[in-house]
């Protein structure tokens, strides 16, 4: 009998899926646990796997199409069984993603597949494009941007000639033909098709847009900023350095994060989330760091910071914002922040305020540093300063609660021994 595969959550918020590249087609033979399917959540690009073994027998979504979680998108079973045809279709009552239940063939998986080849064929598909753009999986672009290839120039063999994982593989191990001379040009851009471009939204995009409307609309936010002197900070970071090597080398961010994971286990009254009906207060601080990515703003969550040293902190935060930017966090990797720090001095940002990420109570925004002229002792200096702007949730923290952190934060990091104890 026919099972199902259904468009799953693989994570937490997510309501609908974008099919992003199947990686096994119609009439190919599927084993229990293999992959099926690569899927955009609202976080990440996840996987599908197969929960019954037989035969790949109709897939109901193509490559791009976005359909709610628990539609099925597809059916598995004996070669030559007939199934229903037409669109995906939401699922009887009774099934649920990731269960057994009415026939589900579908599941997160833990590991990447191995990387295929492209099919050899006597002559390769045209790339096809809409309204001048090249069609190619978001995985694809990242791993061609990041190899500094040309999308443009990769031969597509996915569904409809779209450009997947593999092709862009493929184009990076195959040798480079060098410009003839110096009258080469690269390859035009393909000539823009009317006035306007409308792109297609995102499933992380939808999230964040979701997200802003529940926070700026009910929150009462109200902002408090303080500028710290960050001179004995930095050399204290240069030191460490130099006695250290590699191994001491920290970035201003990481003294940040911790400075504010151990002010928070100080200030509990704003390491708290707001719950409609009471304050939910955390003992552990879980910081939740914005990471910029190409399509919009994650926030992977070091757990347990206030008890991690700096070069602990250094580490993960390093290897999590990688990863972030490749779309290959878990869902328990950026969901149960306590408090977040956003960081965008590194964008020559002086001063900014962010949005509050419910149901956390406050959010820390970031600037650069910046050398300013101080007077100190009856003498002007030029000192490396920076301003941190915290957003606060007013039915949970007040004026004064927010302040006493700050002030604490503050000390902590122009005073950088205080990191210690």
């Amino acid at each position: 009998m026919a099972t199902k595969v259904l468009m799953e959550a693989l994570s937490p918020t997510m309501e609908e899926g974008r099919l992003v590249e199947w990686k096994k087609n119609e009439g190919d033979a599927v084993a229990s646990g293999e992959v099926l399917a690569e899927v955009e959540t609202d976080k990440a690009v996840m996987e599908l796997v197969a929960r019954s073994e037989g035969t790949l027998l109709k897939q109901l979504a193509g490559s791009g199409t976005t359909v709610p979680v628990g539609s099925v998108i597809g059916w598995i079973g004996a070669k030559g069984e007939t199934v229903p045809d037409g669109q995906p279709q939401a699922a009887e009552a009774g099934g649920r993603a990731g269960g057994q239940a009415g026939g589900e063939t579908a599941a997160p998986a833990p590991k990447p597949p191995a990387p295929k080849t492209a099919p050899s064929k006597e002559e390769p598909p045209a790339r096809p494009t809409t309204e001048g753009r090249v069609k190619a999986s978001p995985l694809a672009r990242k791993l061609a941007s990041e190899g500094g290839l040309d999308i443009g120039t990769i031969t597509g063999t996915g569904p409809e000639g779209r450009v997947v994982k593999r092709d862009v593989e493929a184009a990076a191990a195959a040798p480079r033909v060098p410009a003839a001379g110096p009258s080469a040009r690269p390859p035009a851009r393909p000539p823009a098709q009317g006035e306007f471009e409308d792109i297609p939204l995102t499933q992380i995009r939808k999230t964040i847009a979701r997200r802003l409307v529940q926070s700026i609309g009910p929150i009462p936010t109200f902002y408090l900023t303080t500028e710290v002197d960050m001179e004995r900070a930095a050399e204290a970071r240069d030191a460490l350095k130099a006695a250290l090597g590699e191994a001491g080398k920290v970035s201003f961010n990481d003294i940040v994060l911790k400075a504010v994971a151990s002010a928070l286990a100080q200030h509990p009254e704003c390491n708290a989330w707001w719950q409609d009906d009471h304050i939910r207060q955390w003992y552990a601080v879980h910081l939740g760091m914005a990471v910029a990515t190409p399509d919009g703003l994650i926030t992977p969550v070091i757990r347990n910071a206030d008890r991690k040293s700096m070069r602990e902190i250094n580490a993960e935060a390093r290897e999590m914002a990688e990863r972030a930017r490749a779309r290959k966090l878990k869902p328990e990797e950026y969901t149960g922040a306590t408090f977040t720090v956003s960081n965008l001095g590194m964008f020559d940002i002086d001063e900014f305020t962010a949005v509050i990420n419910p149901p956390e109570a406050g959010i820390l925004a970031v600037g650069r540093l910046v050398e300013t002229p101080v007077a100190m002792g009856g003498q002007v200096q030029v000192r490396r300063r920076m301003r941190l702007t915290m957003s606060c949730d007013h039915r949970v923290i007040d004026g004064a609660t927010g302040a006493q952190f700050l002030k604490t934060l503050k000390l902590m990091l122009e005073n950088p021994l205080a990191l210690v104890f």
